[in-house]
C-alpha cells in the first residue's frame, strides 16, 4: 500500500475558484477506489469552508509553527468525505477572511500553510506518508520544506503544475524574514532576483507533472514557459504530462438535477432543455436554431479578444450565443453591450451559477473555447459529457482532447483551429454551422462525441505508474 498526501489550496466541494478544485475533489476518489494506494488531502481551512462545514469537521490536533517573528497556533481538523480523508489547517490570522486569494500577504499565508503541513507530517500516526504530492504554487513550498527539514526521511515528492502563469512571487528579503532556513538554501527559491514558489517546487520535487501531454511540451518553450522554461528544460527527464479527467458521475446528464429534462448517452430529450433555456433567458424559442455557448472566466487567456472581434459579424448568421461568466471589466462591458445590440441572438450573463452553467452545457449545440493557452481545460470535457460539440484552439489539453471533425472520414469529436487569430475562429464557427445543417455529417459527429470519455480511470492509472516508479527508486529496485 502506497500512502500519499495531496497538498492543495482548494478542492470541491469545499471551496472552488477553478479547475484545480475539481481535480483535487475527484482524483483522490479515483485513486482511493484502488487497492494499492491510499490518498489523503490537506487544505487550508478558509472561513468559507468553516461556515459551510463546521458541523461536520472535527478538531484533531493542535501544535504551533513560526513564520518570521510570529508564533502561530495551528489547529488541524479532519473529515471523511466520499471515502477520502481530508485535513484542514486552521489559523484565524491567515484564513479567517472573506476571500481565499487576492491579499498582499498571500505569499506569507501559504508559507504558513506549507510549514504547518510539514509539521503535521511527523504527527500522522498510522499513516506514514510515502509520497507528498503538491499542486500549484500555493503548495509548492511543502515539497521544499519537507526535503530540507527531513533529509533523512525517504519521503518522495511529486509537484503538479496546473497553471504555470501563477507562480507565487515575493521579494527576496522575505527569505530572511519568513523562512527559517540557512542562507545557502536560497538558490532553490530565488528566480530573477525574487523568491518564486513555483520555482521552489520545480527545483526540489523528485517528479514534475502537468495536466496534459501537450502542455508538458509547451512549457519547455519560451512562449509558454512564463519565464521558467530553462529550469523546466533542465528537469526535462522528470517532467511528464498526465491528462486530467472529470467526475463523470457528478457530470452526468442522465442524473443531473439541474436539468429540466435529463437525457441519455444518445442525446434524446436534449432539445427540450434548449427550449426551456431559450425561454428562461429571453431568446426566441426554436430548438432548430444552433446554440453556441461559452462558460468561462472573462479573461484574455480564454480567447475573449478573438470573440470580441468577430461576435457581431458571426451573429448575422441564424444562430444564438450565450456567454456565462465574470472577469475583466473590458470583456464584461463589451459583451454586455454586444448583447444589447443583439437582443434576440446574444445573452451575456455576468456572474456565475453552477446550476445555470449545467443547463447551458446541456442545452448547447456547440461549446466555444478559443484559449490563448490551456494547461488542460475541463470545460470541453464537461461539454462532451453533455453532448455539446467543442470548438477549440489547438493548444495544451484542448489539442489532446478534441480531434477536428473530418467530413470525409467522419472522424473527430469537435472543431479546432491553430493560429490565435479572430478570423480563423470565425471561419471554424461558420464551418461548424455548415456541418450542423448536414444531417448525415451532424449525426456522425454526435456519434463521435458520444464515444468520447474522459473519466479518471486512465489518468489514475498513469499516476499510479508514476508513484510506483518513485517507490521502486526509493527501495533501490
Amino acid at each position: 500500500m502506497t500512502r500519499l498526501l495531496f497538498v492543495a489550496s482548494e478542492a470541491s466541494p469545499f471551496v472552488k475558484t477553478g479547475g484545480l478544485a475539481d481535480v483535487i475533489g475527484s482524483l483522490p476518489q479515483a485513486l482511493n477506489k484502488r487497492n494499492d494506494v491510499e490518498v489523503r488531502v490537506v487544505l487550508p481551512l478558509y472561513q468559507e469552508i468553516l461556515n459551510k462545514w463546521k458541523d461536520k469537521i472535527e478538531e484533531w490536533l493542535t501544535f504551533s509553527v513560526d513564520v518570521g517573528w510570529r508564533h502561530h497556533q495551528v489547529k488541524v481538523y479532519q473529515l471523511l468525505h466520499q471515502h477520502t480523508h481530508f485535513y484542514f489547517i486552521h489559523n484565524d490570522y491567515y484564513f479567517s477572511r472573506h476571500q481565499i486569494y487576492g491579499y498582499e500577504d498571500d505569499g506569507e499565508r501559504f508559507i504558513f500553510f506549507c510549514q504547518a503541513v510539514c509539521s503535521m507530517l511527523s504527527k500522522l500516526e498510522g499513516f506514514p506518508v510515502d509520497i507528498l504530492h503538491a499542486h500549484d504554487w500555493q503548495a509548492a513550498l511543502s515539497i521544499a520544506f519537507s526535503k530540507i527539514y527531513y533529509p533523512d526521511w525517504q519521503l518522495k515528492t511529486v509537484y503538479t503544475i496546473h497553471n504555470l502563469k501563477y507562480q507565487g512571487i515575493m521579494q527576496k528579503y522575505a527569505f530572511s524574514d519568513l523562512f527559517y532556513l540557512a542562507p545557502d538554501h536560497i538558490g532553490g527559491f530565488e528566480w530573477n532576483g525574487l523568491l518564486n514558489c513555483m520555482k521552489a517546487g520545480l527545483f526540489h520535487a523528485h517528479k514534475i507533472t502537468t495536466v496534459s501531454p501537450t502542455y508538458a511540451e509547451e512549457i519547455k518553450t519560451h512562449y509558454h514557459g512564463e519565464g521558467l522554461h530553462s529550469i523546466i528544460n533542465e528537469r526535462h527527464q522528470d517532467v511528464s504530462g498526465i491528462l486530467n479527467g472529470i467526475d463523470t458521475e457528478g457530470y452526468n446528464p442522465m442524473t443531473d438535477r439541474s436539468l429540466v429534462s435529463p437525457f441519455d448517452h444518445a442525446g434524446a430529450n436534449k432539445q427540450a432543455n434548449k427550449k426551456v433555456l431559450q425561454q428562461q433567458l429571453g431568446l426566441p424559442v426554436n430548438e432548430d436554431t444552433p446554440l453556441y455557448v461559452m462558460v468561462s472566466r472573462l479573461v484574455e487567456q480564454k480567447g475573449f479578444h478573438l470573440v470580441q472581434r468577430i461576435i457581431d459579424e458571426f451573429l448575422t448568421e441564424d444562430v444564438q450565443f450565450i456567454i456565462l461568466g465574470s472577469g475583466e471589466h473590458e470583456f464584461e462591458d463589451y459583451f454586455y453591450h454586444a448583447a444589447s445590440r443583439n437582443p434576440t441572438k446574444l445573452v451575456t450573463y455576468l456572474g456565475f451559477s453552477e446550476s445555470l452553467a449545467r443547463q447551458i452545457y446541456a442545452s448547447s449545440d456547440f461549446f466555444v473555447m478559443p484559449s490563448l493557452f490551456e494547461p488542460c481545460g475541463l470545460s470541453q470535457l464537461i461539454a462532451l459529457q453533455y453532448k455539446s460539440v467543442p470548438i477549440v484552439r489547438e493548444t495544451g489539453g484542448l489539442k489532446d482532447t478534441v480531434q477536428a471533425f473530418n467530413e470525409h472520414s467522419l472522424s473527430g469529436n469537435g472543431f479546432s483551429f491553430q493560429n490565435y487569430n479572430a478570423h480563423d475562429l470565425l471561419h471554424v464557427l461558420r464551418y461548424a454551422l455548415q456541418i450542423y445543417h448536414n444531417e448525415t455529417k451532424w449525426k456522425a459527429l454526435l456519434h463521435n462525441v458520444d464515444k468520447s470519455s474522459f473519466d479518471w480511470q486512465q489518468s489514475a492509472e498513469a499516476y499510479v505508474h508514476l508513484y510506483r516508479a518513485l517507490i521502486h527508486a526509493k527501495k533501490g529496485e
